[in-house]
């Protein structure tokens, strides 16, 4: 395994070429028996080559911003997803190139039938070089060190790729130090929970020496450490944790990316938001919007909007998280919470400033001051702009634990830039087409930063893994 791990990069680009290829010579095809021929100025050779080239670029582009050449990272489905999505950017910004180009008067058909060819190929590509990986990269043998904390939660994630991880053993980090090592030795790779730091960086020094994959669920002052700046003072390497927020240059131009592209986001989503009101007014005659307080920057109270998803006074009873299969769901709520439509008016609160488009999601008052009772830390999510999306609603589900959340909205807030912001925006448009990303919460979920350890055996992590 160790030995063939150095060509996986090489493999993966290989792949992505192949599929590169394909799109290239598939387009160049199309637009020079169809396109160009139409044109009443035909480009030359040098021409029609930088029509080859700026589609391939921004193919690259568009793929990349969906994850679509991560082979051996997404299922086959979410990576078709990926590619399909990718596909329909590139030819939808492509033709409207083309469009500019042949004043209008080119047919859209040509291109209907590239995409078409595009979407059965990327089909038959991601099935293709998805076994071909899981061939060559059988699932890992993992064991995971485990501490205070249970580590069941995180067996129950990594047993729904057992493609990938098959954890078959586990150790306390309470054992003797020796026979963690000796059990390191024995696996493919390693899984570090919630340990004391002392142990943990005995053991990341250990497996650094042995080469062995070391996976960590990071503490927060992990997180906060990771975005460091590298400094010296003299010959005394430094790491500088700026914990200043979000700087003012940067606070600027998100501000006016906001205003822009709320507007725009509000002119295209205005015929989906009036059926959606429609027909939650039409099922049972009540309000179209809920209004709800909740946290923004520097604890600032806010409403937020959203259509409403369930019956009238559903929280008469006080706060609550909306569980699994709740019943308070109105059918029509089930439908726009998967398609996400219930969150489109909150297009006027990033208009209005309360929100930015990319952010940690904002809390209500009397559900964050229950967090921050187990997690102090929690307010820390206040440090920015409360967002309509994030790196939590991308990465994570309605089950998420309120403790990885605040984990995933921390590594957003140390690591945010416009670049970063428009990736999620568009990761978010690729989850609504995913069924399992909006789940409630179960009933036995702890909502809580900690959880008791009742002791994993071996047999008990293998059951999980099954």
């Amino acid at each position: 395994m160790k030995n063939k791990e150095q060509f996986k990069r090489l493999l993966t680009f290989l792949a992505s070429f192949i599929i590169i290829g394909a799109f290239a010579y598939a387009f160049s095809k199309m637009w020079y028996t169809q396109y160009n021929r139409e044109m009443r100025d035909p480009y030359w050779f040098n021409g029609n080559i930088l029509m080859v080239i700026l589609y391939i670029i921004v193919y690259v582009i568009s793929a990349n911003c969906f994850s679509a050449f991560r082979l051996g990272y997404f299922k086959t489905g979410s990576l078709i997803g990926s590619q399909v999505l990718g596909i329909l950017m590139t030819n939808a910004i492509t033709f409207l190139e083309i469009s500019l180009i042949g004043r209008g008067r080119l047919s859209v058909v040509p291109m209907l039938w590239l995409t078409l060819g595009e979407l059965i190929g990327a089909a038959v590509w991601c099935i293709l070089f998805t076994k071909i990986f899981s061939s060559i990269y059988p699932p890992r043998k993992m064991l995971i060190i485990y501490g205070n904390s249970s580590a069941s939660a995180l067996v129950k994630k990594m047993s729904t790729r057992v493609d990938k991880y098959i954890i078959n053993d586990s150790v306390s980090c309470d054992d003797d130090i020796d026979i963690i090592k000796e059990k390191i030795l024995a696996h493919d790779a390693v899984i570090i929970c919630d340990i004391p730091s002392i142990m943990k960086n005995q053991l990341v020094k250990f497996t650094f020496a042995n080469n062995i994959r070391t996976y960590i669920n990071p503490k927060l002052s992990d997180i906060i450490i990771r975005s460091a700046d590298e400094c010296n003072l003299f010959d005394t390497p430094l790491l500088l944790c700026r914990n200043e927020g979000t700087p003012f240059e940067q606070q600027i131009i998100k501000r006016a990316a906001d205003i822009l592209f709320s507007l725009i986001a509000l002119v295209i989503a205005s015929p989906f938001m009036l059926i959606t009101a429609a027909a939650i007014k039409i099922y049972d005659g009540g309000p179209v919007l809920y209004s709800q307080e909740r946290l923004t920057l520097n604890g600032k109270k806010f409403k937020v909007h959203k259509f409403r998803s369930m019956i009238v006074n559903a929280e008469k009873h006080g706060a609550q998280l909306a569980g699994k299969n709740d019943d308070r769901i109105t059918p029509i709520g089930k439908l726009i919470r998967k398609i996400r439509f219930d969150e489109l008016p909150q297009l006027i609160n990033i208009l209005k400033g309360d929100m930015s488009f990319v952010g940690p999601r904002p809390e209500r008052p009397e559900l964050a001051a229950e967090y921050e009772k187990d997690m102090p830390e929690f307010h820390y999510r206040l440090k920015v702009k409360a967002g309509l999306t994030g790196y939590a609603q991308v990465m994570g589900k309605y089950n998420t634990t309120p403790y990885d959340k605040l984990k995933l909205d921390l590594m957003y807030i140390e690591r945010q830039s416009l670049a970063l912001d428009i990736k999620l925006i568009l990761m978010t448009i690729k989850i609504c087409f995913v069924p399992d990303a909006t789940e409630g919460v179960d009933g036995e979920m702890v909502t809580t930063k900690r959880e008791e350890h009742s002791g994993h055996t071996s047999e008990e992590l293998e059951k999980l893994n099954r």
